[in-house]
């Protein structure tokens, strides 16, 4: 299919980017910025702010498939600025789907929403199916409803084929050290070659997430785009949750240098979910997709990426 990926220079849509490929798809992407790496013949910089741009650049590539993938993804940095998070989230799906229906254009699109869109769920919706209510608990959280609902609304009022998702974790090589598993693995790469005490610093190690490798996740979202039943709705995820403890345990045990671990109040967070695991049942009876990479081969493969990184960055330093 001819495929079109917002924000492809992201850590989610460059392993699209290479998944749609060696499926044989013809793909094409939008990019603000950081296009390094990706074919520039194929890649529009275009501001999702600019709707004029975005029609622009849906006429030129014409898609058969849009994944949209570009958001503000933080959720502590929706925390300290809620309505940029909120603002850039919603507005840039809208000029996108405007857009589409601009340049007569209906291809299939998938929204991607998030997990955090459940909010604190009860002892007794965990796994969490896909009717349980959604009880955003950050502005990040209510900008992904926002986008879940807003597909929705353009499939009931506009027939625009809209498959939505809400993903649970995912993390692998090259996720920003923004976030919780890559902060660990950039920390104790720090440690091994020197740039800071071997002290790493952790918030809440009790809380469980559901992971799935992101080279797994990027399969699911070609599956839900290409299977997926216009207007509905699936979780996407491993099926099993993870206490964040045992994930430094084992990314602990493959650092070079002997660490302790501390736990910093700064990386707290007032509301944050005790435990979270996907019900993937409607979405693997509809495809068969199953997570195949296995957690350990994703932390290894994550340290190894900041493991060069940081080294990268010790050598422009210096």
């Amino acid at each position: 299919m001819r495929a079109l990926i917002t924000g492809v220079s992201g850590f989610v849509g460059r392993h699209l980017w290479r998944h749609l490929q060696s499926e044989g798809d013809d793909v094409y992407g939008l990019a603000r910025a950081d296009m390094h790496g990706l074919d520039a013949t194929r890649v529009l910089q275009v501001d999702l702010f600019d709707r004029a741009a975005v029609e622009r650049a849906v006429r030129e590539t014409r898609p058969e498939a849009v994944y949209h993938l570009a958001a503000q993804s933080s959720p502590a940095e929706s925390l300290a600025d809620p309505w940029t998070t909120i603002c850039n989230n919603l507005a840039c799906q809208f000029n996108l789907l405007e857009g589409l229906l601009a340049a007569g254009l209906k291809p299939r699109v998938l929204v991607v929403g998030s997990s955090d869109e459940y909010g604190r769920v009860s002892a007794e919706d965990v796994p969490t199916h896909e009717n349980v209510p959604l009880k955003p608990a950050t502005p990040y959280a209510v900008s992904k409803v926002g986008q879940d609902v807003m597909g929705y609304q353009y499939f009931a009022q506009y027939a625009l084929p809209v498959v939505r998702v809400r993903p649970f974790n995912h993390t692998g090589p090259g996720h920003d050290a923004r976030f919780v598993i890559p902060s660990f693995a950039r920390q104790l790469a720090e440690i091994e070659i020197g740039l800071r005490a071997p002290l790493l610093r952790v918030g809440d190690l009790s809380v469980s997430r559901d992971f799935t490798d992101v080279r797994d996740m990027v399969r699911a979202y070609r599956l839900a785009l290409a299977l997926g039943a216009p207007g509905d709705v699936y979780n996407l995820g491993s099926g099993r949750s993870t206490r964040i403890a045992d994930m430094v345990d084992e990314l602990v045990g493959l650092c070079r240098v002997q660490t302790e671990t501390r736990v910093d109040p700064a990386l707290l967070r007032p509301a944050d979910i005790p435990r979270q695991e996907a019900n993937i049942h409607k979405f693997t009876e509809l495809t068969g997709w199953q997570p195949s990479i296995p957690r350990h081969t994703t932390l290894r493969d994550t340290f190894e990426y900041w493991r060069e990184k940081v080294r990268e960055e010790k050598l422009c330093a210096s």
